[in-house]
């Protein structure tokens, strides 16, 4: 598996699936939801409503409307919009998010710092459970992974944990 940091808007990805840290109940109200749903349209929350509830720890696929990208990954990191949660929930949605793109075969996707807007998980924690998950992975799907965001101690965090990983940190 080949992992690349990079500064960019997830919503501009072209890749085979973006991910969105969702909430159990579909709805994209904020953060990086809610700019998946602006910029895709509101086809996307309606599909992942329609899937409602998510458990955190699972997650479903819908199609992404107007992006540059196939399929959206919704990945709840919450239970309900504006909670905090825990790293734990971190770990759980990377890994589901993981599942959910081999099960498709997606050969390529792109995750922002899960759980670190509104759910308030510290940005060097979600990072190390992100990457954790990522080295866990076993299965032969995805086969690239783009760790993005727009802000740059996020990016600092994943590369961070990324470095940290592979000296056995």
């Amino acid at each position: 598996m080949q992992v690349h940091v990079a500064k960019a808007d997830i919503t501009l990805m072209p890749v085979d699936a973006i991910v969105n840290p969702a909430n159990s109940l579909g709805i994209m109200g904020g953060g990086v939801s809610a700019a998946i749903r602006r910029r895709g349209g509101e086809k996307i929350q309606q599909e992942a409503m329609a899937c409602a509830p998510i458990a955190v720890g699972a997650a479903v696929v819908t199609t992404a409307g107007r992006l540059h990208t196939k399929a959206v990954i919704h990945a709840p990191t919450m239970d309900e919009p504006g909670l905090r949660i825990g790293v734990e929930n971190v770990r759980r949605a990377t890994r589901a998010a993981l599942i959910a793109a081999a099960v498709h075969g997606f050969d390529t996707i792109a995750m922002s710092g899960l759980g670190t807007g509104v759910g308030g998980v510290d940005q060097d924690e979600a990072a190390r459970a992100m990457v954790d998950e990522l080295r866990a992975h076993k299965q032969g799907k995805p086969n690239t992974i783009y760790l993005v965001d727009i802000d740059e101690q996020m990016l600092f965090s994943f590369e961070d944990a990324l470095r940290n990983a592979q000296q056995g940190l």
